[in-house]
Protein backbone atom coordinates (compact mmCIF):
# COMPACT_ATOMS: atom_id res chain seq x y z
CA UNK A 1 0.00 0.00 0.00
CA UNK A 2 1.58 3.08 -1.20
CA UNK A 3 1.47 6.62 0.62
CA UNK A 4 2.16 10.10 0.84
CA UNK A 5 2.64 12.44 3.81
CA UNK A 6 1.90 15.87 3.48
CA UNK A 7 1.29 19.18 6.06
CA UNK A 8 -0.49 22.57 5.31
CA UNK A 9 0.51 24.57 7.98
CA UNK A 10 1.96 21.71 10.31
CA UNK A 11 -1.74 20.01 9.60
CA UNK A 12 -0.30 16.44 8.88
CA UNK A 13 -2.18 13.74 6.95
CA UNK A 14 -1.76 10.90 4.87
CA UNK A 15 -2.96 10.45 1.55
CA UNK A 16 -3.51 7.34 -0.30
CA UNK A 17 -5.00 6.69 -3.74
CA UNK A 18 -7.76 4.10 -3.52
CA UNK A 19 -8.04 4.56 -7.31
CA UNK A 20 -5.04 2.10 -7.70
CA UNK A 21 -5.11 0.27 -4.18
CA UNK A 22 -8.96 -0.41 -4.26
CA UNK A 23 -9.71 -0.82 -0.25
CA UNK A 24 -12.95 -1.17 1.02
CA UNK A 25 -14.64 1.84 2.81
CA UNK A 26 -15.28 -0.18 5.42
CA UNK A 27 -11.53 -0.55 6.58
CA UNK A 28 -10.58 3.05 6.62
CA UNK A 29 -11.50 3.98 10.10
CA UNK A 30 -9.01 0.89 11.41
CA UNK A 31 -6.56 2.45 9.04
CA UNK A 32 -6.45 5.65 10.21
CA UNK A 33 -6.52 4.58 14.01
CA UNK A 34 -3.11 2.58 13.24
CA UNK A 35 -1.67 4.87 10.94
CA UNK A 36 -2.32 8.50 12.27
CA UNK A 37 -0.71 7.09 15.90
CA UNK A 38 2.72 8.88 16.43
CA UNK A 39 4.52 6.53 18.24
CA UNK A 40 3.76 3.07 16.68
CA UNK A 41 3.25 4.21 13.23
CA UNK A 42 3.66 7.08 10.44
CA UNK A 43 1.57 9.74 12.58
CA UNK A 44 -0.69 12.30 11.46
CA UNK A 45 -3.56 14.02 12.36
CA UNK A 46 -5.76 12.32 9.46
CA UNK A 47 -5.71 10.33 7.12
CA UNK A 48 -6.82 11.57 3.52
CA UNK A 49 -8.64 9.13 0.74
CA UNK A 50 -8.44 9.59 -3.25
CA UNK A 51 -11.39 7.79 -4.43
CA UNK A 52 -13.83 7.80 -7.76
CA UNK A 53 -15.77 10.95 -8.33
CA UNK A 54 -19.98 10.71 -7.69
CA UNK A 55 -20.92 13.94 -8.53
CA UNK A 56 -19.31 15.18 -11.78
CA UNK A 57 -15.87 16.29 -9.34
CA UNK A 58 -12.31 15.41 -10.64
CA UNK A 59 -12.02 13.23 -7.47
CA UNK A 60 -13.40 12.58 -4.23
CA UNK A 61 -12.13 12.97 -1.02
CA UNK A 62 -12.40 10.83 2.06
CA UNK A 63 -11.35 12.30 5.02
CA UNK A 64 -10.36 10.94 8.47
CA UNK A 65 -9.55 11.75 11.83
CA UNK A 66 -6.65 10.37 13.47
CA UNK A 67 -9.07 8.27 15.98
CA UNK A 68 -10.72 7.32 12.80
CA UNK A 69 -14.32 9.06 12.94
CA UNK A 70 -14.89 10.01 9.68
CA UNK A 71 -14.61 13.62 9.11
CA UNK A 72 -17.03 16.35 6.63
CA UNK A 73 -14.30 18.10 5.64
CA UNK A 74 -10.56 19.82 6.26
CA UNK A 75 -9.47 22.86 4.74
CA UNK A 76 -5.42 22.26 4.96
CA UNK A 77 -6.12 18.67 4.28
CA UNK A 78 -7.79 19.85 0.81
CA UNK A 79 -4.94 21.92 -0.42
CA UNK A 80 -2.58 19.32 0.12
CA UNK A 81 -4.64 16.86 -1.89
CA UNK A 82 -5.80 19.48 -4.44
CA UNK A 83 -1.54 19.18 -5.12
CA UNK A 84 -1.67 16.16 -4.98
CA UNK A 85 -4.16 15.87 -7.42
CA UNK A 86 -2.32 17.71 -9.81
CA UNK A 87 0.80 16.70 -9.54
CA UNK A 88 -0.79 12.98 -9.74
CA UNK A 89 -2.51 14.13 -12.97
CA UNK A 90 -6.21 13.67 -11.64
CA UNK A 91 -6.99 17.62 -12.11
CA UNK A 92 -5.79 20.71 -13.80
CA UNK A 93 -4.39 23.66 -12.00
CA UNK A 94 -8.30 24.61 -10.81
CA UNK A 95 -10.05 21.88 -9.90
CA UNK A 96 -13.26 20.41 -8.08
CA UNK A 97 -13.67 17.89 -5.33
CA UNK A 98 -15.72 16.18 -3.75
CA UNK A 99 -16.12 15.65 0.09
CA UNK A 100 -18.56 15.02 2.51
CA UNK A 101 -19.55 18.28 3.30
CA UNK A 102 -19.87 19.48 -0.34
CA UNK A 103 -17.86 20.39 -3.22
CA UNK A 104 -14.31 22.26 -3.02
CA UNK A 105 -12.52 24.38 -5.29
CA UNK A 106 -9.02 23.98 -5.45
CA UNK A 107 -6.73 26.63 -7.46
CA UNK A 108 -3.04 26.25 -7.54
CA UNK A 109 -1.28 29.31 -6.91
CA UNK A 110 2.73 27.99 -7.22
CA UNK A 111 4.41 24.70 -6.58
CA UNK A 112 3.58 24.95 -2.83
CA UNK A 113 1.27 27.00 -2.15
CA UNK A 114 -2.82 26.24 -2.78
CA UNK A 115 -6.27 28.39 -2.59
CA UNK A 116 -9.15 26.52 -2.06
CA UNK A 117 -13.37 27.48 -1.48
CA UNK A 118 -14.21 26.46 1.65
CA UNK A 119 -17.77 24.68 1.47
CA UNK A 120 -20.50 27.34 2.34
CA UNK A 121 -21.52 28.14 5.92
CA UNK A 122 -25.22 26.20 6.82
CA UNK A 123 -25.02 27.71 10.18
CA UNK A 124 -24.15 30.80 11.00
CA UNK A 125 -24.81 32.19 14.79
CA UNK A 126 -22.58 34.84 15.56
CA UNK A 127 -23.75 35.55 19.59
CA UNK A 128 -23.73 32.27 21.25
CA UNK A 129 -21.93 32.25 24.41
CA UNK A 130 -21.17 29.17 26.30
CA UNK A 131 -20.62 28.20 29.71
CA UNK A 132 -17.41 26.35 31.21
CA UNK A 133 -15.37 25.98 34.31
CA UNK A 134 -17.54 28.62 35.93
CA UNK A 135 -17.26 31.43 33.49
CA UNK A 136 -19.10 32.49 30.60
CA UNK A 137 -17.27 32.88 27.40
CA UNK A 138 -18.55 34.93 24.41
CA UNK A 139 -18.27 32.70 21.41
CA UNK A 140 -19.83 32.26 17.46
CA UNK A 141 -20.83 29.37 16.46
CA UNK A 142 -20.22 28.04 13.00
CA UNK A 143 -20.72 25.18 10.32
CA UNK A 144 -19.11 24.87 7.03
CA UNK A 145 -20.68 22.48 4.34
CA UNK A 146 -23.50 20.77 4.53
CA UNK A 147 -23.21 18.40 6.64
CA UNK A 148 -21.75 20.78 8.34
CA UNK A 149 -18.26 20.86 10.09
CA UNK A 150 -18.51 22.63 13.64
CA UNK A 151 -17.00 25.10 14.38
CA UNK A 152 -16.97 27.15 18.18
CA UNK A 153 -14.83 30.75 17.61
CA UNK A 154 -13.81 32.28 20.85
CA UNK A 155 -11.86 35.21 21.49
CA UNK A 156 -9.25 35.25 23.84
CA UNK A 157 -7.04 38.03 24.82
CA UNK A 158 -3.58 37.87 24.82
CA UNK A 159 -3.74 34.13 22.97
CA UNK A 160 0.11 34.88 21.72
CA UNK A 161 1.24 34.52 24.99
CA UNK A 162 -0.64 31.57 25.78
CA UNK A 163 0.89 27.81 24.67
CA UNK A 164 -1.51 24.57 24.29
CA UNK A 165 -0.96 23.24 27.41
CA UNK A 166 -2.00 26.36 29.62
CA UNK A 167 -5.63 26.04 27.16
CA UNK A 168 -5.86 22.47 26.78
CA UNK A 169 -8.37 21.91 29.67
CA UNK A 170 -10.18 24.74 28.88
CA UNK A 171 -10.32 23.44 24.73
CA UNK A 172 -11.01 19.90 26.10
CA UNK A 173 -14.50 21.41 27.84
CA UNK A 174 -15.76 23.52 25.32
CA UNK A 175 -15.23 20.92 22.69
CA UNK A 176 -17.77 18.39 24.71
CA UNK A 177 -20.07 21.51 25.78
CA UNK A 178 -23.68 20.35 25.60
CA UNK A 179 -23.98 23.55 23.76
CA UNK A 180 -22.43 21.67 20.91
CA UNK A 181 -24.74 18.47 20.09
CA UNK A 182 -22.32 17.18 17.44
CA UNK A 183 -19.36 18.43 19.27
CA UNK A 184 -17.36 21.23 18.30
CA UNK A 185 -13.39 22.58 16.86
CA UNK A 186 -12.68 24.78 19.24
CA UNK A 187 -10.59 27.85 17.89
CA UNK A 188 -9.07 30.60 20.52
CA UNK A 189 -8.10 33.61 18.65
CA UNK A 190 -6.64 37.33 19.27
CA UNK A 191 -6.70 40.04 17.09
CA UNK A 192 -3.17 41.79 17.07
CA UNK A 193 -3.54 44.15 13.81
CA UNK A 194 -5.59 45.51 11.36
CA UNK A 195 -6.45 42.08 9.27
CA UNK A 196 -4.19 40.27 11.37
CA UNK A 197 -4.93 37.71 13.96
CA UNK A 198 -3.40 34.86 15.72
CA UNK A 199 -4.96 31.46 16.37
CA UNK A 200 -4.54 28.09 18.18
CA UNK A 201 -7.86 25.10 17.36
CA UNK A 202 -8.78 22.49 19.40
CA UNK A 203 -9.64 19.43 17.31
CA UNK A 204 -12.17 17.17 17.82
CA UNK A 205 -11.53 13.32 16.22
CA UNK A 206 -7.88 14.83 17.13
CA UNK A 207 -8.65 15.74 21.04
CA UNK A 208 -6.35 18.07 21.20
CA UNK A 209 -4.26 21.12 19.44
CA UNK A 210 -3.41 20.66 15.93
CA UNK A 211 -0.54 22.90 13.88
CA UNK A 212 -3.34 24.79 12.08
CA UNK A 213 -6.99 23.76 11.10
CA UNK A 214 -8.16 25.51 7.29
CA UNK A 215 -11.98 25.37 8.24
CA UNK A 216 -11.40 26.71 11.76
CA UNK A 217 -9.37 29.75 10.65
CA UNK A 218 -12.34 30.28 8.05
CA UNK A 219 -14.88 29.74 10.56
CA UNK A 220 -13.00 32.74 12.29
CA UNK A 221 -12.24 35.07 9.83
CA UNK A 222 -16.19 35.32 8.47
CA UNK A 223 -17.48 35.85 12.16
CA UNK A 224 -15.14 38.79 12.47
CA UNK A 225 -15.79 39.47 9.40
CA UNK A 226 -20.01 39.69 9.44
CA UNK A 227 -18.95 41.72 13.10
CA UNK A 228 -16.80 44.57 11.48
CA UNK A 229 -13.53 43.31 13.37
CA UNK A 230 -11.90 42.58 10.09
CA UNK A 231 -12.41 43.54 6.58
CA UNK A 232 -12.28 40.50 5.38
CA UNK A 233 -9.88 41.12 2.39
CA UNK A 234 -6.93 38.60 2.35
CA UNK A 235 -6.24 38.71 6.49
CA UNK A 236 -3.58 36.86 7.92
CA UNK A 237 -4.06 34.45 10.56
CA UNK A 238 -0.41 33.08 12.65
CA UNK A 239 -0.94 29.36 13.54
CA UNK A 240 1.65 27.13 15.19
CA UNK A 241 2.70 26.23 12.00
CA UNK A 242 2.42 29.03 9.82
CA UNK A 243 0.11 31.39 8.44
CA UNK A 244 -2.88 30.98 6.39
CA UNK A 245 -5.34 33.69 4.66
CA UNK A 246 -8.79 34.26 4.49
CA UNK A 247 -10.94 35.53 1.76
CA UNK A 248 -14.64 36.83 2.85
CA UNK A 249 -16.36 37.29 -0.36
CA UNK A 250 -20.01 39.02 0.11
CA UNK A 251 -23.40 40.50 -1.53
CA UNK A 252 -24.64 42.74 0.50
CA UNK A 253 -24.91 40.66 4.14
CA UNK A 254 -25.07 37.12 2.27
CA UNK A 255 -21.48 35.20 2.21
CA UNK A 256 -20.72 33.97 -1.23
CA UNK A 257 -17.63 32.50 -1.21
CA UNK A 258 -14.60 31.86 1.91
CA UNK A 259 -11.38 31.56 0.29
CA UNK A 260 -8.42 30.02 1.89
CA UNK A 261 -4.89 29.93 1.00
CA UNK A 262 -1.92 28.37 2.43
CA UNK A 263 1.26 26.32 2.11
CA UNK A 264 1.60 22.53 1.34
CA UNK A 265 4.43 20.25 2.30
CA UNK A 266 5.12 17.10 0.73
CA UNK A 267 6.95 15.24 3.59
CA UNK A 268 7.49 11.78 2.20
CA UNK A 269 6.37 9.13 0.21
CA UNK A 270 6.80 5.48 0.28
CA UNK A 271 5.05 1.99 1.11
CA UNK A 272 3.55 1.40 4.07
CA UNK A 273 5.01 -1.54 5.89
CA UNK A 274 3.34 -1.46 9.36
CA UNK A 275 3.03 -4.82 11.11
CA UNK A 276 0.02 -4.38 13.19
CA UNK A 277 -2.12 -3.44 10.22
CA UNK A 278 -3.46 -6.65 8.32
CA UNK A 279 -4.91 -5.37 4.69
Amino acid sequence: MRFTKMNGAGNDFIILNNLTERIPRDRFPAIARTLCHRHLSIGADGLMVVDSSVRGGDYRMLFYNSDGSEGEMCGNGARCICRYGYEHGLAGETQTVESPSGVVTGRRIDCRNYRIRLTDPSVIRLDYPVEAQGRTFPCSYIELGNPGLPHAVVPFPGLAGKTMDDLRELGKTLRWSPAFPRGANVNFYDVTAPDRLVELTYERGVEDFTYACGTGTGSVVLALTLTGRVSGRDVAVSVPGGELHVTVDREGNAVRDLWLTGPTNIVCEGEVCDEDLLI
